[in-house]
């Protein structure tokens, strides 16, 4: 039996070099934002551009490719997914060769990016204030009226922070915005942990979940509660300084069927909030 296991990781490993080698060398380098050089003798990405945009060693890396006895963590395979551009599909096959069946949530997860559809979308949608965020509230994309109604962009922070439940706990700028913080943040975190309770076996939710636990004793009193509410269609107020404070009727929409990104587009609820926002975004 411990031949045959060792037998079929070594497989396994075989085939998870094979398999990054394939993905490494189909992608275009400039596409990637990497500069153009003469002597490129082999197509697609070195591995040394691999490990850096994984940010993994690179003799780490070629013994991976090598299908060596090595281990790797859920986020440095996410890393590494990330890095060549998996899919849905090729990712969960990378998590599962490397000996990580489970992990098919994490595979959504790594692969969750922002179509320049839904980009078209949202930048069509100004001047009303938009923004899609995954099912674990991680913002994929906003357009200019979202950035000007909350002062903020999403890419001024790094990419792990990009979560609209950790700005809310832990920017200043993000939180001065919304005017009825001891009810908004409450309902806030009930529906954190409805959502997280399809997930509660996934690595990134529970690492999210650390570390606002950690970073914020207002969380950890309000996460004690156990509450549980679902996503709705609801007014939120939001204070700007050139404004005043706005009525926003939120309205959420879904790019998918089962688990898609959620598109929200605030509406202006009254005619003085419409008259503010018009101010707000005047140009975009």
């Amino acid at each position: 039996m411990e031949a045959k296991n060792h037998a079929t990781g070594e497989g396994n490993r075989l085939l998870l070099g094979a398999f990054l080698r394939k993905r490494r060398e189909s992608l275009d380098p400039q596409a990637l934002g990497l500069p153009r050089t003469r002597n490129r003798r082999t197509p697609g990405l070195r591995r040394e551009e691999v490990a850096q945009l994984a940010d993994v060693g690179v003799t780490w890396y070629t013994w991976l490719e090598q299908g060596r006895e090595i281990k790797a963590s859920l986020k440095t395979l996410a890393a590494i997914a990330s890095a060549l551009q998996c899919n849905e599909a090729e990712a969960g096959h990378l998590f599962s060769l490397a000996g990580h069946p489970a992990a098919y949530q994490t595979a959504v997860r790594v692969c969750e990016r922002l179509s320049s559809h839904s980009q078209v979308v949202l930048d069509q949608l100004n001047p009303l204030p938009a923004v899609i965020q995954t099912t674990r509230f991680d913002i994929l994309g906003c357009n200019q009226a979202w950035r000007q109604l909350m002062r903020f962009d999403p890419l001024s922070v790094p990419q792990e922070d990009r979560n609209y439940i950790w700005l809310a706990f832990t920017h200043p700028t993000l939180r001065q915005a919304i005017v009825d913080w001891s009810t908004l943040m409450p309902n806030m975190v009930a529906r954190f942990r409805a959502q997280m309770g399809d997930n509660h076996d996934d690595p990134w939710w529970k690492s999210l979940l650390d570390r606002l636990l950690a970073a914020s004793a207002e969380f950890r009193e309000t996460w004690s509660r156990y509450e549980i509410l679902a996503i709705d269609n609801q007014v939120k107020r939001f204070q700007h300084p050139d404004s005043g404070i706005l009525s926003l009727r939120q309205s959420n929409w879904w790019t998918a069927p089962g688990g898609g990104g959620r598109m929200v587009v605030y509406i202006p609820d009254d005619e003085n909030s419409t008259a503010a926002l018009q101010k707000i975004t005047a140009g975009c």
